[in-house]
């Protein structure tokens, strides 16, 4: 016992130092977690504890327990919306996906003009999102003066309601998406691939291997990893969207492009229901929760592999 206290003591006092040690680290450290908390944690946790009242404005009344659940769920428009967020999550994938890394790999093969190539990929990136979707938003504009009518009608084509179209709508908002945010993920990949030992490339080139041969042997199995986490955090990302289809078409025409994210901010500052929103952002919370989890697990196991 005596031999335990004075190991335990000894831990003690070795705990002491190593905290007044770290002591700077953990006050640089403080604004983060004060922010985090308060605009983050605490708001997630209110607003779970909220989603199950009745309220008045932002008042809770009285414990309904599921209700609010119930109508949202009921709600006639949230298949509909339910479904366009899956569509928008589709559309992503086949567009937005596969065009970063078709990019990359131009870069990573290309000898001249690399750099200016890469800084036109990532320029738009720049923008914030709501810029961005209203610059598309007058590109698409169905009169002629909209960029896209314009050309047509320069072929002398009759202009088209491109965002009015509610069979086509959701690719068109996709579409200016993958334009503002493709930039980045190609610099992800292209840093990937720089990473990759050029020797290999030189050998196989010497064994006669073309370009799609080399790709299979050398480069997608070394790439693999970083592009299963950008295939789920991809899909994270779009299941939440919200920006473009409430600055390029608020949702419409007719729903047709109504998602979850932009459904919570019209129940909560337009139709003054913040219970329903609440309880909406309850369920793509729980929905994101799968997706972040498996992302997790993906990515432990590509660091396991690079490590």
């Amino acid at each position: 016992m005596k031999v335990k206290t004075a190991k335990s003591l000894k831990k003690r006092k070795g705990l002491v130092p190593e905290i007044k040690n770290n002591m700077a680290g953990w006050l640089m450290l403080l604004p983060a977690v004060l922010c985090m908390y308060f605009f983050i944690l605490r708001p997630m946790i209110v607003g779970a504890y909220l989603s199950f009242f009745d309220m008045k404005g932002y008042t809770p009344q009285e414990f309904i327990g599921l209700d609010n659940y119930r109508n949202v769920i009921s709600n006639s428009a949230f298949p509909q919306t339910l479904l366009n967020t899956c569509k928008y999550v589709w559309w992503s994938v086949i567009i937005g996906f596969f065009l970063p890394i078709i990019l990359s790999l131009m870069l990573n093969e290309m000898v001249h003009a690399r750099a200016s190539l890469r800084f036109l990929i990532y320029l738009p990136a720049v923008l914030p999102a709501s810029a961005a979707a209203l610059l598309w938003y007058f590109i698409y504009h169905p009169s002629s003066g909209g960029l896209l009518n314009m050309v047509l009608m320069h072929f002398g084509l009759d202009p088209y309601v491109w965002l009015q179209d509610g069979g086509k709508t959701i690719l068109y908002i996709i579409i200016s998406m993958t334009w503002a945010g493709a930039g980045s993920n190609v610099l992800y990949y292209y840093a990937t691939l720089q990473g990759v030992n050029r020797e290999l490339y030189e050998a196989a080139v010497i064994d006669g291997c073309g370009f799609f041969r080399r790709l299979k042997i050398i480069t997608f199995p070394h790439i693999s990893g970083i592009v299963l986490l950008f295939f789920v955090r991809q899909i994270i990302g779009v299941f939440s969207v919200m920006e473009q289809p409430m600055m390029m078409t608020d949702g419409g025409p007719n729903g047709a492009s109504m998602t979850l994210g932009l459904q919570i901010y019209k129940y909560a500052f337009v139709y003054y229901k913040p219970q329903l929103a609440m309880a909406l952002s309850c369920i793509l919370f729980l929905i994101l929760v799968v997706f972040t989890s498996f992302y997790y697990v993906l990515d432990k196991k590509v660091e396991n592999m690079n490590g």
